[in-house]
């Protein structure tokens, strides 16, 4: 949520402020080579309460700051005992803070860190205020100017504010008496209790061998982010039922899949809670809607309420605290029975009435990545197999302990590898090799057991599965129902008993190869080449931020013209490459370019077809990324993606090989001519404007090349579909 969750000070190290918690992505990392004795911590995040051991390490007689929306009074009610008990026996000096309402009412949104380092220079005294607040607005110049006067006041007042904004808490005698309430636990599994929250609180290197030796195979089960419950959030959508139009255009964008649909059947409506709001559901008989929302998943991106097309909005954004009553009608909305989808799940409307099965990674809010990822899963999820490059995708799906990639209510789910940027590729079209032989044999395997006398009911769901092994589409129920005839057999025939041993293969596998630009375009582009020109049946899906996300903001081959970043800080001057055109001169491979934000159907039926395709597919997605510095901030990032293709900056299409047969054109442009100006996209994200303002001689040249190549590239395309 912020660049510093908690931070220790000593004043007996030299040098002033030593940083021993700081934390990057979900968690904080504690360092352990610094300090243990503090005089000073602060946390920024009022949930880590309950989630970390805070005050390890603070002085007797410390000082402790907290950021949170209590006052005095609620302190009592939501503080944990041990930490009351902490801060009473060891005469701790306790602080609060509001520091997200100062920024809010500043302009800053959720960004609180020089709110905070303004109390902690007041707080801890260790040079006179007055040279703090000078020292701290000197960097803010230095960190912030290039994002223009604006920002750097807005810094300013966050500082002047910060300064004179914490409260001394009254610590009353009862906090050392108080006594702990033990929780009724929910029964979780022995994995979740015995390592992924032992880990997440920092307590991991206490953990015995023993308990890591008890993972088997060293495989980690798939589902565990389901049970972190985090609560990072500042604000969560509420859903407002008598707005709501049902489009589930807001699920379809969430990034955590903490806000999904609903549907309710009329025994189950009889058993509701009276807080359960539900309506009638559009279109669908006999069933009632909710669009049930999970607080403590939720990281208040507000890309929901953003993009809710209703005239007066379904979704309005509230503060956490108000909304935590939520967190039992979402689980009340689990527990309900699964429903067959009674929409088409090719569509934008009926895809989100599918399980998603990627919930609650740990991506940034707004992450422009997981929605395309959370939606193949709920179009595929059940039978993909997925090989993931090293790099953000690889970081939000498999960050240690947790997993978000999960089952439906029938155990199937995603099975997902990471392997290296350098040959993932190739991992996996080996997965796709593997598990293509063990197919062929089993197809031998059932064109001889088909001849065995065990009934026509077996033999015609041998006949069915032989004729469409091959197919997408409906394999599930085909392999079902000849695992159901297999079971009834019970016979004693070897050749039965090598079928039913590799019964897990007869469903036709997704085989999706996932990677950022940096894979794609640079490192892993030999592999990825060779894997597109194999002719397999495998689907390759990038996440194009157009910058190496995850190690840095560095230049990637992906990173358009002008565009700054590092290895590129004046700007880079060599266009971007396109790899969409380079995949298309095979002949064969299906490509295709999206944008969700710009266009949700498209988005949806490029992916269905490139999943369809009985070939190597390459779907390039257009993400927005923090790296990018949208001014509107990443509570629009689905809107950035729309006016990137307003501009002409990119381009959605689709070239499908298979069309030819059919006398259709290969290649469809399907964006519309430029509505917006090209250098007012490029002005409303920091990578560009930040160029103007540190090199104005170069930046207007470097602006009109960069539209040159998007046109030059447009023309191109028309070029090859009007042929």
């Amino acid at each position: 949520m912020y660049a510093q969750a908690y931070f220790a000070y000593d004043s007996k190290k030299s040098g002033g402020v030593t940083i021993s918690h700081l934390r990057f992505g979900k968690q904080p990392i504690k360092a352990p080579y610094l300090i243990h004795k503090a005089d000073f911590i602060a946390c920024h995040n009022q949930s880590y309460v309950d989630r970390y051991n805070v005050l390890e390490g603070l002085k007797q007689g410390g000082s402790f700051l907290l950021n949170c929306t209590w006052n005095e009074r609620e302190l009592a009610e939501n503080l944990p005992t041990a930490m009351k008990r902490y801060i009473w026996e060891n005469k701790i000096n306790f602080y609060i803070i509001d520091a997200v309402g100062i920024a809010q009412k500043i302009g800053l949104g959720g960004r609180i860190n020089m709110i905070m380092q303004a109390a902690f220079f007041k707080i801890a005294d260790i040079i006179p205020v007055e040279e703090a607040t000078n020292y701290l607005k000197e960097a803010v110049l230095m960190s912030y100017g290039k994002k223009g006067d604006k920002v750097v006041a807005m810094n300013n007042a966050a500082i002047d504010t910060g300064v004179n904004a914490s409260v001394k808490v009254r610590v009353p005698a009862s906090w050392g008496n108080v006594q702990a309430v033990e929780d009724r636990e929910k029964p979780v599994p022995a994995f979740v209790k015995n390592i992924l929250v032992p880990m997440n609180r920092q307590e991991g290197d206490a953990l015995p061998v023993s308990a890591l030796i008890a993972v088997e195979d060293g495989t980690f089960p798939l589902g565990t982010a389901a049970y972190e419950k985090r609560g990072i959030a500042i604000t969560v959508p509420a859903w407002q039922a008598d707005k709501c139009i049902q489009c589930n255009q807001c699920a379809y964008v969430c990034p955590h899949a903490a806000i999904r649909p609903v549907l309710v059947d009329e025994k189950e409506m009889a058993k509701v809670p009276a807080a359960f709001v539900t309506k009638p559901a559009t279109g669908i008989k006999d069933m009632n809607f909710r669009m049930a929302v999970s607080p403590l998943d939720c990281t208040g991106c507000g890309n929901c309420a953003q993009i809710c097309p209703a005239q007066e909005k379904a979704l309005v954004m509230e503060p956490l605290a108000t909304q935590l009553g939520q967190a039992e009608l979402w689980e009340y909305a689990l527990s309900l029975t699964p429903k067959p989808n009674p929409i088409k799940k090719e569509t934008v409307k009926g895809s989100q009435f599918e399980q998603a099965l990627l919930e609650f990674s740990g991506a940034c809010a707004g992450c422009g990545e997981t929605p395309y990822a959370k939606l193949v899963t709920q179009l595929f999820g059940d039978r993909m197999m997925v090989a993931n490059a090293t790099g953000c995708s690889s970081v939000w799906a498999g960050s240690t302990p947790s997993i978000p990639y999960t089952t439906n209510h029938c155990g199937h789910g995603p099975a997902w590898g990471n392997s290296l940027f350098e040959d993932n590729a190739e991992y996996g079209l080996g997965m796709l090799l593997g598990v293509k032989q063990l197919r062929n044999k089993l197809s031998l395997d059932i064109e001889q057991a088909v001849q065995l006398d065990l009934g026509d009911e077996w033999k015609a769901a041998c006949k069915e599965w032989l004729e469409h092994k091959d197919s997408g589409q409906g394999t599930r129920e085909k392999a079902d129902r000849l695992i159901a005839e297999l079971e009834k057999v019970k016979s004693n025939e070897p050749l039965i008993r090598e079928i039913y041993k590799n019964k897990d293969f007869l469903v036709k596998r997704s085989h999706w190869i996932f990677g950022g630009d940096g894979w794609a375009y640079d490192i892993g582009f030999g592999g990825l080449e060779h894997v597109l020109a194999s002719g397999e049946d495998v689907n390759v899906l990038v996440f194009d931020t157009e910058v190496y996300s995850n190690t840095g903001g560095q230049s990637s081959k992906a990173t358009p013209t002008a565009a700054i970043a590092k290895f590129a800080a004046s700007g880079k001057r060599t266009g971007k490459k396109d790899l969409g055109m380079i995949a298309m001169s095979y002949g064969y491979v299906y490509v295709a370019q999206i944008a969700m934000g710009a266009d949700k159907n498209q988005t949806l039926k490029a992916i269905v077809e490139a999943e369809a395709y009985p070939g190597p597919s390459l779907v390039i997605a257009y993400a927005p990324c923090i790296n990018h510095g949208l001014k509107a901030g990443m509570s629009l990032s689905q809107q950035e993606a729309k006016r990137a293709v307003d501009s002409g900056y990119w381009l959605l299409y689709r070239y499908n090989p298979q069309a030819k047969e059919a006398g259709q054109k290969t290649l469809l442009i399907d964006s519309k001519e430029p509505t917006i100006d090209f250098k007012e996209f490029l002005m409303g994200e920091v990578r560009y404007s930040s160029l103007q303002k540190q090199f104005p001689d170069v930046s207007e040249v470097l602006f009109e090349k960069t539209k040159q190549d998007a046109r030059a590239r447009l023309e191109r395309y028309r070029q090859l579909a009007g042929r």
